[in-house]
This record gives structure tokens, sequence and C-alpha cells, in this order.
């Protein structure tokens, strides 16, 4: 693995740690039963499903717990970095460089992706960007021993055996080999970094070969990507939010997703663009969010950008991906 994959690795498995944090935690608990018996009970309910004995023979012949998956759940993500230096690090020159040879490399397939699903291509690409680095990395796991891991695992086993079946699922219908399903620790996959419920709802064969291909197929991973976004609310003739700055008396009661406000109410509290000006004449709903506390960096973001905290409930991550996406964007 080269240096820069390296150092986004490392950055995934901090987004992927996020993702699988704010899921609900349950009581750690032991498996309640040995993992024999337990993978007997697994191919049961696997073929109640109508997965193919053919599927469960290639996908589960072999499989054991992986003591490094069980580590990288247990492990609690600690991290000093502020927004600014979150979004330095992970929206940087390089990327943005990246990003922009992207977006003019596939420019006629975006383009196309975006008018029929209703998104600019910018934030198809800012996405694909921020999750696996434009697809140069996708994580080196077997998903299915990944959740296969977790599943068995007593904390979360409930959520994880749901996408362990689902992952299995998608094999059976031919989308990808068990060899070739390969993501994050936590079972995230493909150049989207979607979980399997997620690719059973929101993954696109956008070239009609019968096979949703978010791994290496550019069309499969745009389509999926814009189709997520779009069903989740998208409204493309918006953007995501912009940073401003706070009047110092600004009342902090005021900060969060639980405050909304049109941007003449808000420029009539004080609130200004970054550098100064005056707030955007539109008149667009939004909320004030400062991920680090009174004092620092202030965003107002708009509808768009809560579809995206559906895609990741982090504030770091969504602003990451605004940043990006203005980056890319040509006027």
């Amino acid at each position: 693995m080269s240096k820069e994959s390296a150092v986004f690795g490392k950055h995934l498995l901090s987004t992927v740690l996020l993702v699988a944090l704010a899921l609900p935690t349950l009581v750690r608990a032991e498996p309640a039963q040995p993992f024999e018996a337990w993978l007997v009970d697994l191919r049961t309910e696997a073929r109640g499903l109508g997965i193919g004995e053919a599927t469960l023979d290639a996908a589960l012949a072999g499989v054991e717990p992986i003591p490094r998956v069980i580590e990288l759940d247990r492990k609690q993500p600690e991290s000093t970095m502020t927004a600014a230096q979150y979004l330095d690090r992970v929206v940087s020159d390089a990327r943005i460089s990246a990003g922009r040879k992207q977006l003019a490399q596939h420019r006629r397939q975006l383009e196309e992706v975006g008018a029929k699903f209703g998104v600019q291509p910018r934030y198809i690409v800012a996405l694909w960007g921020i999750e696996t680095n434009y697809g140069g990395y996708t994580g080196n796991f077997s998903v299915v021993a990944s959740l296969e891991t977790l599943a068995y695992d007593g904390r979360r086993s409930s959520f994880f055996r749901g996408e362990l079946l689902k992952a299995l699922q998608i094999l059976d219908q031919g989308h990808i080999t068990p060899a070739a399903m390969i993501g994050s620790w936590a079972g995230a996959m493909g150049q989207s970094q979607f979980m399997p419920s997620s690719f059973m709802n929101y993954a696109v064969d956008y070239d009609g070969d019968g096979r949703r291909d978010i791994w290496g197929t550019t069309g499969d991973v745009f389509a999926s990507i814009a189709n997520y976004l779009a069903r989740e609310g998208w409204q493309d003739d918006q953007t995501w939010g912009r940073e401003v700055r706070l009047p110092a008396n600004f009342d902090q009661g005021l900060i969060g997703y639980d405050t909304t406000k049109r941007l003449s109410e808000w420029q009539a509290l004080g609130v200004r663009r970054a550098d100064g000006g005056d707030l955007p004449t539109r008149d667009l709903p939004g909320s004030i969010v400062q991920p680090d506390g009174a004092g620092t960096r202030a965003w107002v973001v708009y509808d768009n950008f809560r579809t995206i905290l559906k895609w990741n409930r982090s504030t770091y991550f969504g602003l990451a991906v605004g940043r990006l996406s203005d980056a890319l964007w040509v006027r």
C-alpha cells in the first residue's frame, strides 16, 4: 500500500467508526452459542430467505471470527482535531486536484447521471472522493467475514446479522463474488462504501448488465450515490451551506440542528458571510452549526446538508463533502 493509501485508510477507518458508533450500542455480551452452532442457525435462516446452497457454501466455507475486526469495533476513536484541521486534512489540495481531474474525465457520464437523478455532479464526485479517494481505497476486509464476525459477537449482533444476510442475498443475486466483495472492517462496501442494506435500497445497475457493481463500474457507482441522495430528499437547485461569521453577542442557544430560520432571519440577527458580506438574498431555511463550540468557526447549513447527514451523521464529514463540492464547482 502506498503512503497516500495508508493515510487515506486511516481516514476511512475514522469515518467508518463514526458511522458504527452512531448505531444503537447494546450492553456488551458474549456470544450465546459456539460459533459452529451459530453458523448452522445462520445458514438455516439464510435458506429461509431463498439464498441458494451454492452461495452459502462459497461465501461461508472456512469462515472464522476475525480478532482484528473485534479489536477495531471495540476501539473508541479519539480525535483532538478541530473542524479546520479535519477539513484541511481530508479536503487537501491533492484531493481537490484529483477530484477536478475525475470530474473532467467522467463529465459526460456524470452530467447524464446528474440529470437523471437530480443531483449536481460535483456532489457525486465529492462523496466519492471523501469516501474512497475516488475509488482508490475501498478497504481490504472480506465483507462476509467482517459481518460474520460482528454478527457473532454479542455487542451489536442483531444489526450485523441483518447486514450479513443482506450481503449473502447480494452474492446470491450475482452482483459480485465472495472473493471480490471487499470493504471496510464494518462491512461498508465498494467505491460508495454502502452497507449491504444501503446497497439493497439504493444501488443502481446503470449500465444495464444485470449487476449493481459499486466496486468497479463507475456508472453504477455514480448512479448509486446520486440515487441515495435523490431518494433522501436532495434538491438540485440548492447548495449545501456556507461558512458564516456570527456577531459577538450571538445567542448560543440558537446553535444546532433543532433551530431553523430563513436566511433573512439570520441576517437580522447579525449573521454574515465569512468575509463579512450580507447573506444570500434567496431566503432558504438553514441551521447554524458550530462543531467546535462557541468562538470557533460556524456554518449555516441547508436542507441538502441534512441529506448528507443521512449518509453519515458526522457534521465534520458533511462539511468535508460540502467544502470539496465547492472546490470542484466550475462557475
